[in-house]
């Protein structure tokens, strides 16, 4: 008898967690960009913090130069 109640109570918080992580997930096509893009001290980022503060230092760099994706098209080519 207690335990389908149990049950019950563990499925909603467990609800509520997998909510509150998918918040604080990053969507792929910013890990996409972020791969293709990323400086050497950006990766090292990655690496030594994590992705949250590695996209933000990313992100931070694309608001400061907007031109950075005329230049990465002229090297393409």
């Amino acid at each position: 008898m207690l335990f389908p109640v149990l049950l019950m109570l563990f499925a909603l918080a467990m609800e509520r967690v997998e909510f509150r992580l998918s918040k604080l997930g990053v969507r792929e096509q910013e890990v996409q960009e972020f791969l293709d893009q990323a400086s050497t001290s950006e990766v090292a980022t990655l690496a030594n913090e994590g992705m949250p503060h590695a996209l933000a230092r990313f992100n931070s760099r694309k608001r400061r130069t907007p031109a950075s994706e005329e230049l990465a098209d002229q090297r393409a080519s």
